[in-house]
């Protein structure tokens, strides 16, 4: 029998670059028992799958820590940034940079004695490169064991060539340099990181668990699905759970994005992360802390920054090829110019090594990851989840975006919007037949009916009868009546048929009400506009995108919905799979197609779609599940602010890009004239460049939703 394996996430200190990724996930790949690793950079974690009948998971974190690294334990929830005299990388660069002080002094200003037959200054030289390549040179040593010429190794290999031609301050400088250069971008890096650690940070880690002994407080992992929890005002919800007694105004934006509190009762879901504002409330737990949306949500955003993006990819391809070119280049700068043509083997050497330097690919290939990570957990921040970085990159080239209607683009409550009385019946005589006809019905027609008809009284109803899809009869009173579709009075309509056509061109829905002898009444009812639904087509138009709308009403209703938004393309009557050939039809047409809908009925629409976007998915599995990218809450206006950040994200992954290209490439041509010295290639080659990409990746963490 095959051995149960189990899988953990490990939080990893100190990996500041997709080098120190692939070399933890190849590490602990090779080692015995371990069916799978998986580092995602992003998020700075370690998914290993592995059997604990053949390997410990104290071996495995070891494996990780000879790296070099520190392993903080299963997904850390609290804050894991180290003051800085905790952190050994900044102690040793700090004492280093100290020496090279040091060293400078005594070759410029002070008087350069002897140590062991050394000047004082190369001592102090020496000191400060050991102390500065102690942070990189295990990890030079590991790629060197590997066969693989990641940046620790080019630049241990650039201080010791510059050690053996008697370039002392170069040596010490240069792992100065880089050692600070590494130590900033890891807290860069950590930065970018930080607002997903604060999402997980959201849920409380305790629990008020309501007992028939009384209130116990118990870890929120050791909460079970069907317990009740006790929520007094200001403290956050710990688990997803259903309001069973009390009422209060909850503010659950870190979930939805929503800023205004919403009111909360008995039977309306509470989000894991949600702040209690000012009632008390006894919530029904129905998901563990494990399953919560809040932990699916973390768990998305995880995965998606796992998953290249096609700028990633492409960056990776080209760093593949452009490192071995350099590397070579350099060889050859090396031997060839000092053997063949008799030049200085000093002058070379150097130029040589300082290409070896410039050869580093770390900001190259950093540049796209980042900007992915702070563009993802910046969406997330607003209500919207994109489960991976190249649905955000494919955003902002979609061509048209098909609105689903109901639910989507209007709010999916039917309200009475017009009462027509005829016969001699007054507006209340009507409402008060239909609301007791319909009142033991579920039916979205029969609520808004009693709505619109109030607290009064109503009059009973007797000899009741159901005709499903049609509409219902009973009697009230002295006479029979009914309540339905025009089509249940085939002999009554005639006179009003002109009045019907008219309230229907108008986008309503129209019941009549009828004696057996004449129509009392008819009511029109409509599904109310979402709100900013207008003003979020004007903006998809005015960012250059045509709209489309996909409703299974009539095209009456939908040609209406259609004029008051200002949308040209209608595809009405569509069931399921109509809607499905509609977005091919319109990806044809059109080009790429984005699909917005509630997730559910809409699930073939959605996957048959380039990009599809679930609306109002906060709590709903299946929405979250379906979509490419998920809304967590009703707002429209997330969908231009989706585009927003897209075009945005790519304008500053390209910019990213071309600066790292262009720079070092500058700097490598510069060092064969002898523009470019070793120092001066850390400094702006790989230090300055690491830093710059980085703070502009950053920039997308500002953007805003456009205000109405």
């Amino acid at each position: 029998m095959q051995p149960t394996a189990i899988t953990e996430n490990l939080q990893i200190d100190g990996m500041n670059c997709k080098d120190c990724a692939t070399l933890i996930q190849d590490t602990v790949c090779r080692i015995d028992g371990v069916q799978s690793s998986l580092v995602n950079f992003g998020s700075g974690s370690l998914k290993v799958t592995y059997h604990p009948q053949t390997v410990s998971r104290e071996q495995l974190t070891g494996s990780v820590e000879k790296l070099g690294y520190r392993v903080n334990g299963p997904r850390q929830t609290g804050n894991t940034d180290k003051r800085l005299w905790q952190d050994r990388v900044f102690v040793t660069t700090t004492i280093a940079g100290m020496f090279l002080l040091a060293g400078l002094l005594f070759e410029f200003i002070l008087s350069n004695t002897l140590i062991l037959n050394l000047p004082m200054s190369v001592v102090c030289f020496l000191i400060a490169t050991g102390l500065a390549g102690y942070n990189f040179s295990r990890e030079s040593w590991l790629a060197l064991l590997r066969f693989r010429f990641n940046m620790d190794l080019l630049i241990s290999l650039a201080a010791i060539g510059a050690i053996i031609i008697g370039e002392y301050m170069e040596a010490a400088s240069l792992a100065f340099l880089f050692a600070l250069a590494e130590f900033l971008e890891g807290r860069s890096v950590a930065r970018a990181r930080r607002s997903l650690r604060e999402l997980m940070t959201l849920a409380p880690d305790d629990a008020v668990v309501i007992k028939e002994s009384g209130e116990v407080i118990v870890p929120s992992e050791e909460v079970a699905v069907g317990d009740f929890l006790a929520i007094r005002p200001g403290s956050r919800i710990p688990l997803d759970g259903l309001v069973v007694r009390g009422t209060s105004s909850v503010d659950q934006s870190a979930i939805t994005g929503e800023s205004v509190p919403l009111h909360k009762s008995t039977g309306d879901k509470v989000f894991a992360g949600s702040i209690n504002q000012e009632g008390y409330l006894e919530v029904k737990v129905e998901h563990c802390s494990t399953d919560s949306t809040l932990a699916r949500i973390v768990q998305l955003i995880e995965d998606a920054e796992s998953q290249k993006s096609n700028s990633e990819r492409f960056v990776e391809r080209f760093a593949r090829i452009y490192t071995p070119a350099i590397i070579i280049l350099a060889c050859g700068l090396a031997v060839i110019p000092p053997f063949l043509f008799g030049l200085s083997f000093h002058d070379w050497f150097l130029k040589a090594l300082t290409l070896l330097v410039i050869a580093c690919p770390c900001a190259l290939v950093i540049s796209t990851p980042v900007s992915v990570v702070s563009a993802l957990t910046h969406a997330s921040r607003k209500g919207v989840l994109i489960k991976a970085g190249i649905h955000l990159e494919q955003m902002s080239k979609v061509d048209l975006i098909a609105f689903d209607k109901t639910g989507t683009l209007t709010s999916g409550r039917l309200a009475v919007t017009e009462v027509l009385c005829l016969n001699g019946y007054s507006e209340q005589d009507v409402l008060h037949i239909a609301a007791a006809l319909e009142r033991t019905s579920e039916h979205p027609i029969a609520q808004a009916l009693s709505k619109k008809a109030g607290n009064s009284e109503m009059p009973a109803v007797e000899d009741f009868r159901n005709y499903p899809g049609r509409g219902v009869m009973g009697r009230v009173g002295d006479q029979v009546f009914s309540v339905g579709v025009p089509e249940m009075f085939p002999d009554l309509m005639g006179p009003h048929n002109a009045t019907l056509k008219s309230l229907q061109e108008k986008g309503q829905t129209a019941i009549a009400v009828g004696s057996e002898s004449e129509i009392v009444g008819l009511i029109a009812l409509a599904d109310s506009m979402r709100s900013h639904a207008a003003v979020t087509i004007a903006r998809l138009k005015k960012l250059g995108k045509k709209v489309a709308v996909l409703t299974g009403d009539n095209e009456h209703v939908a040609g209406a919905v259609a004029r008051e938004l200002g949308i040209d393309l209608v595809y009405s009557n569509l069931l399921p799979d109509a809607k499905v050939r509609a977005v091919h039809e319109l990806s044809r047409k059109y080009g790429r197609v984005a699909v917005v809908g509630d997730g559910i009925n809409d699930g073939p629409a959605l996957a048959a779609a380039d990009i599809g976007i679930a609306m109002g998915a906060a709590g709903t599995d299946t929405a979250i599940e379906t979509a490419d990218i998920a809304l967590m809450s009703d707002n429209l206006q997330n969908i231009p602010f989706l585009i927003n950040l897209s075009q945005r994200a790519n304008r500053v992954i390209r910019q990213n890009t071309v600066a790292a290209i262009v720079i070092k490439f500058t700097l490598a041509f510069g060092v064969i004239p002898g523009y470019v010295s070793l120092v001066f290639a850390v400094l702006v080659g790989d230090m300055g460049t690491s830093l710059a990409v980085i703070a502009n990746a950053l920039r997308l963490a500002k953007l805003k939703t456009e205000k109405q």
